[in-house]
C-alpha cells in the first residue's frame, strides 16, 4: 500500500473513526469492521483527514478546478480540502449546496464560487445508495459545469443487497455509480487496502482472517 494509505488507517483508528468487533449494517450485514467519518471531529483530525485526501487526489492526477461538497458530510470534507491544496500552493474555488432551497438572500441551493465552465472535482466520506453524490451531479451540470471525478474517504467494495448479495449484480455500490455516470471515483483507502492492512500489521493480525472472509462473501 500507499503511505497516505496506511497514515489514513491509522488516522481513522486513532479517531475511533475505524472499529473491529461485529457490527449490524443497515443491510442486516454482520460486519467485521464498522468506519464513521462523522469521529474526524477535531481540528487536527480534519487537518490531518484533508491531507489524506489530496495525497490519494494528487497520486492519482485529476484534472480539477473547483471543489463542491455535498450536504452534509461532505461540506466540512470540502472546505478542508480546500484549505490544504492552498497551504500546497493551489488556492481553488469552492462550492458547496444547501439540502432545501433558501427563499430570501441570494436564494437557490448553491453555496460558493459559481460552477459555470468548471471541472469539478466532488468529495464525500462514502458512497452507499449513491442519492446524495447524484443529487450533486444533477446540480453540478445543471449549472453548465463537467464531473472531473469523485472522491471518497472509504470504499467498502461490497456488493449491494441484504443479508445475501444480490445474485443479478456483481458491481459495489462505487462501480455501479462510476459506471453509471461515467465519472471516475477514488478512494483513500478500499476494503482491499483495509484486508493488507489488517494481515501487515501486529496489533490487528486477529482481525485480518474476520475481514478477509467478509470481503469474499461480500466484495465485488
Amino acid at each position: 500500500m500507499t503511505d497516505h494509505k496506511t497514515r489514513f488507517l491509522n488516522l481513522a483508528l486513532d479517531a475511533q473513526a475505524l472499529k473491529f468487533g461485529e457490527f449490524t449494517l443497515k443491510s442486516g450485514r454482520k460486519s467485521p469492521y464498522f468506519f464513521n467519518a462523522g469521529l474526524f471531529n477535531s481540528g487536527r483530525l480534519m487537518r490531518e483527514l484533508a491531507i489524506g485526501y489530496v495525497d490519494a487526489i494528487e497520486h492519482a492526477g485529476l484534472d480539477f478546478d473547483l471543489i463542491f461538497g455535498p450536504a452534509y458530510k461532505g461540506i466540512p470534507l470540502a472546505t478542508a480540502i480546500a484549505v490544504e491544496l492552498a497551504a500546497r500552493g493551489r488556492d481553488l474555488p469552492l462550492a458547496y449546496n444547501r439540502k432545501e432551497a433558501k427563499d430570501h438572500g441570494e436564494g437557490g441551493t448553491l453555496v460558493g464560487a459559481p460552477l459555470q465552465g468548471r471541472k469539478v472535482l466532488v468529495v464525500d466520506d462514502v458512497i452507499s445508495a449513491g442519492t446524495a453524490i447524484r443529487e450533486s451531479l444533477d446540480i453540478i451540470r445543471a449549472n453548465g459545469a463537467h464531473i472531473a471525478g469523485i472522491a471518497i474517504a472509504l470504499d467498502r467494495q461490497e456488493l449491494p443487497g441484504g443479508i445475501e448479495p444480490d445474485p443479478s449484480n456483481t458491481q459495489s455500490a462505487t462501480q455501479s455509480l462510476s459506471a453509471e455516470l461515467g465519472v471516475r471515483v477514488l478512494a483513500i483507502a478500499t476494503l482491499a487496502d483495509l484486508v493488507a492492512f489488517t494481515a501487515d500489521d501486529e496489533r490487528f493480525v486477529q482481525h485480518a482472517d474476520a475481514i478477509a472472509a467478509y470481503r469474499q462473501r461480500y466484495g465485488a
